[in-house]
């Protein structure tokens, strides 16, 4: 790649990151992370690894029992019609394999339709890939979901897939069986890919999850991305998994995860065992928790933000993404001209609340911020009370 990278962006989440490192006692609402701990299940498995000296190379596509388990739960629990343990391959984390998928997949000047908003390392992938994307608005009033005539209004000549990310980073919004179905026939009827991502398979609140490999016949133009880490609460260990029928594609992806990792770490495989093994009742328990915590997040917000951020609680992921009253003005000492950008600076430095811009998440994100409220009880009563000072306590403080 070489000098080509330096067109691919970063993620405005790393400067947030640098920003929130020069706070004192943070609210670290801009990280996607759930502050649960892994199971015990994960811990005692990787655990008994290290003791069994379990440290040395493994297949390039994962171990074997890793792979049988995750065949079984794909049909089981996805109902994808996954034919072997040979058609998944085992991945370092979600964004891992949504690189290995689009090097895979993609020839330079590809054009792949992506939701706006959406998560910025998808679009980063796709650009390294040397393909284009393709925004495509999710729309508020629907739920964060399509309109699905404009959807295929953004496929031209050169469109090779459209990707999805139900439920979706930022905004929360999930496609209903209707909405997979319609997509997966419009891929069908223009002979493109259908990138799945489903990282939030496991954190619906309202709806279901729908894997639309599972859709008759649909599995064949379907590359499914998953990850243990919302599951599971995995986020630092880095275990993800991609599947696809094809067989030419399945050995470019091979490739890619050979020159990208030769293998996932060993013991991580171990703990992805554990989780599968062990019992799933911690799925469970996860999602309730976020649920409680999204109740109290948003009465929170209606309490504490005086009306300068307002939406409706998402169907799906752990995220609040939230729109911007357009009175609202920062102070003059914050000079950014994005609104988004504007609010996330002062709630930054001026009340140590971290959040990350909409606008970072595409284009349709501007004038909203997003929270993860998937941080302990503590951390979001903190935050909110910090936003109820700067919102109420002060007039001075909106323009």
């Amino acid at each position: 790649m070489g000098t080509f990278l330096d067109s691919v962006p970063f993620s405005g989440i790393i400067r947030i990151r640098d920003m929130m490192y020069t706070v004192k006692d943070p609210y670290r609402l801009d990280q996607g992370d759930v502050s649960f701990d892994s199971p015990d299940t994960v811990k005692t498995a990787m655990h008994r690894a290290i003791d069994e000296n379990r440290t040395h190379y493994l297949q390039t596509t994962g171990l074997p029992r890793l792979l049988e388990l995750l065949a079984e739960k794909l049909r089981a629990v996805n109902h994808i019609p996954v034919g072997g343990p040979d058609e998944v391959m085992v991945t370092t984390g979600g964004i891992h394999g949504l690189f290995v998928i689009c090097q895979a997949l993609l020839e330079p000047g590809d054009e792949v339709v992506v939701p706006d908003p959406e998560w910025p390392p998808a679009v980063g992938n796709i650009l390294a890939a040397h393909g284009v994307p393709v925004p495509c608005r999710l729309h508020e009033d629907l739920g964060w979901r399509y309109d699905l005539d404009e959807l295929a209004s953004k496929i031209g000549p050169k469109t090779r897939a459209i990707y999805i990310n139900s439920p979706n980073n930022p905004t929360g919004g999930v496609l209903t069986r209707s909405d997979l179905e319609q997509i997966v026939r419009l891929c069908e009827e223009r002979k493109l890919w259908l990138i799945s991502d489903e990282a939030y398979e496991d954190v619906v609140f309202e709806g279901e999850h729908v894997s639309p490999a599972s859709f008759p016949g649909a599995y064949d133009r379907v590359v499914s991305l998953f990850t243990f880490s919302k599951s599971y609460a995995m986020t630092g260990l880095r275990l993800g998994y991609v599947l696809a029928r094809d067989g030419v594609l399945r050995d470019r992806m091979k490739k890619a995860l050979f020159y990208t990792a030769s293998n996932v770490a060993s013991v991580v495989q171990f703990g992805g065992i554990g989780a599968l093994e062990g019992s799933q009742e911690c799925v469970r328990a996860f999602r309730d928790e976020l649920k409680a915590r999204r109740r109290l997040f948003y009465d929170g917000i209606k309490e504490s933000a005086a009306g300068v951020l307002s939406g409706d609680p998402p169907a799906g992921a752990f995220y609040a993404f939230l729109r911007i009253d357009r009175s609202w003005q920062p102070p003059p000492d914050i000079t950014n001209p994005s609104r988004s950008w504007a609010m996330t600076e002062f709630l930054i430095s001026k009340g140590r609340i971290g959040c990350v811009p909409g606008v970072d998440f595409g284009a349709n994100g501007e004038d909203h911020v997003r929270f993860c409220f998937a941080r302990d009880r503590a951390e979001l009563t903190g935050a909110l009370d910090s936003m109820r000072v700067m919102f109420q306590g002060s007039k001075v403080l909106r323009f």
